[in-house]
């Protein structure tokens, strides 16, 4: 059986390490329980890494005339630097990893959906979008495996973050190889899921794996890592798939009996 690079895999500590969310609880999350030894974790929370106690008072988004601010209300503490220094020194000390597994709907963490509001008072929110740390991790690197807790109970997303994390925790390996090679040896390990994918960085991948001779392996593979995060950017169609099965099934219909090839579509 083939055996995987271990992804590197920032997350948010109150998912399944440690009791740090605001009321001093801890989230549960059956994925990253099963994901543990299959995974190398760096576990962050970064309002515990701005100074904040657990447990502690809430914080949110206000958005003040242009701005957006990281307030908590209870305190009238404004954040907002301390957690812009934090998110850009965390990032730029970070080793190269290959996803982020974040805190859905947190003013710290959220990719997407943390609640932004149009003063510290007792209202209802005005809208919602990224927090200050998970806004922070899509701009700088989104085009990893980056996804939420909460999004990751959907199955097709689930599997389209787990098939990129992997992917790309593979191809890291084959970066620090620094053999051609084993570039080469990957492309043709990948075929039919970059076809499921993009036939279109498929094709323009091939091209830059089978490299003229002398061009610099460096060039060759930064060139090659720009399109394939394009090609892992969506998960793929679900006809898509199915094509690339029927394909798959070619290789080896030779070998099934008349019975075994009545199945296949």
């Amino acid at each position: 059986m083939r055996d995987f690079t271990k992804p590197l895999v920032v997350i948010s500590k109150c998912i399944e390490f440690k009791p740090v969310r605001h009321n001093g609880q801890m989230m549960t999350s059956d994925l990253v329980k099963s994901m543990k030894p299959l995974v190398q974790f760096i576990p962050v929370c970064p309002e515990v890494e701005v100074g904040l106690g657990v447990p502690r008072e809430t914080v949110r988004i206000v958005k003040v005339g242009d701005a957006f601010r990281l307030i908590q209300p209870a305190t009238g503490l404004d954040l907002t630097d301390r957690m812009k220094r934090f998110s850009k020194k965390f990032l730029d000390a970070l080793p190269e990893v290959d996803g982020f597994i974040l805190k859905s709907k947190s003013p710290s963490s959220a990719m997407k959906d943390a609640r932004i509001y149009s003063t510290t008072e007792n209202v209802s929110p005005m809208g919602k979008g990224p927090g200050f740390f998970g806004g922070a991790v899509v701009d700088r690197v989104g085009h990893l495996a980056v996804e939420d807790e909460h999004r990751l109970l959907n199955s097709r997303i689930k599997e389209h973050f787990l098939t990129k994390l992997y992917t790309l925790a593979d191809f890291r390996s084959v970066k620090n190889s620094g053999r051609i090679n084993r570039l080469v040896d990957f492309q043709a390990r990948n075929k039919l899921l970059f076809t499921a994918y993009s036939q279109t960085e498929l094709r323009a991948m091939g091209k830059i794996a089978a490299q003229p001779k002398g061009r610099p392996l460096q060039e060759t593979i930064e060139e090659y890592q720009s399109h394939l995060w394009k090609a892992l950017q969506r998960p793929p169609w679900r006809g898509a798939n199915e094509n690339v099965l029927t394909k798959a099934a070619g290789y080896f219909t030779n070998k099934l009996s008349k019975n075994d090839k009545s199945i296949i579509p």
